[in-house]
């Protein structure tokens, strides 16, 4: 048991949840009355959520949870701190848990689940393409040796990604993997949609592999994004000492950007104009 006070607990469940907008108020109550933090989104297509609290507090809130049928094979992971790495408790309520801005059901089909143990085995392969499906901002500060990084600046983005560069004729095994797992969750149906025979994810996504796997049989390179006050985690799950984000727009930043000279601590990074560009791209996309 750790002897640190605050337990962060991030977890998702899909399921078809028509009722979603019925649970918002007592649920953040709920959240309020045990001194959680953090934000629960809540969709018709299920649930996605990371929370920080005193962890009895916060293994409560998950076994209440538990009690609805639809979710009592819910798994989650825990790390822990000295303080809350949030600020608010909010229930948000979604069309959806996770935007890929194409329609898709993972109630269907899903990719093929890889442990982390056996992640290395498979993406070595050689006619295993691996693809990032994070954002820029994320995989600025980290990923697996070889893996393509689709340079996206946000999830909705990846579709178009998948027409212009990828061909199921070429790319019969295609790897996937994200921060927690609920991205590949819905690219790998996506990708299964789409044509390509045999799609894979992580399970558990980068988050489980660092904690899991022992650095000297890692193919992780760097750290990996977390949406925190942490920003990057390395093997083990150690928050980071070198990553920081941005004031201006939260891009991720390694030691070398700090000495850029467009950065001004407390005000803006190199990566702010391009951040700005697609922000506005992206809500024009959305009208």
């Amino acid at each position: 048991m750790s002897e640190l006070p605050i337990l962060l607990a991030a977890f998702y469940k899909f399921f078809d949840f028509p009722d979603y907008e019925e649970h918002r108020a007592a649920l953040r109550q709920r959240m309020l009355d045990g001194d959680i933090k953090g934000t629960l989104l809540l969709s018709p297509e299920g649930v996605n959520s990371t929370i920080s609290g005193p962890p009895e507090a916060v293994r409560a809130f998950i076994a209440h949870l538990r009690t609805d049928p639809r979710m009592a094979d819910m798994e989650h992971k825990e790390s822990f701190f000295t303080r809350h790495p949030f600020t608010r408790a909010l229930v948000r309520l979604k069309k959806e848990i996770m935007g890929l801005g194409a329609p898709v059901n993972v109630h269907e089909k899903v990719g093929t689940y890889i442990e982390p143990k056996d992640w290395n085995g498979l993406i070595e392969q050689e006619d295993v393409y691996v693809l990032d499906t994070r954002n820029t901002y994320e995989t600025h500060l980290g990923t697996f040796k070889g893996a393509v990084d689709p340079r996206i600046h946000h999830f909705k983005e990846l579709p178009d990604f998948v027409r212009e560069e990828m061909d199921t004729k070429k790319h019969k095994r295609v790897a996937t993997f994200c921060t927690g797992g609920i991205r590949c969750e819905k690219f790998t149906a996506y990708l299964l949609d789409q044509g390509f025979e045999e799609v894979y994810h992580l399970k558990g996504g980068i988050l489980k592999y660092l904690e899991e796997v022992p650095q000297e049989q890692s193919t992780w390179e760097g750290e990996c994004f977390v949406f925190d006050h942490r920003v990057g985690v390395g093997h083990g799950l150690e928050p980071s000492k070198a990553a920081s984000a941005c004031y201006g727009c939260g891009h991720s930043l390694l030691p070398q950007d700090r000495e850029h000279p467009d950065y001004i601590p407390n005000e803006r990074c190199p990566y702010c104009e391009e951040t700005k560009k697609a922000r506005i791209a992206a809500a024009k996309a959305a009208l």
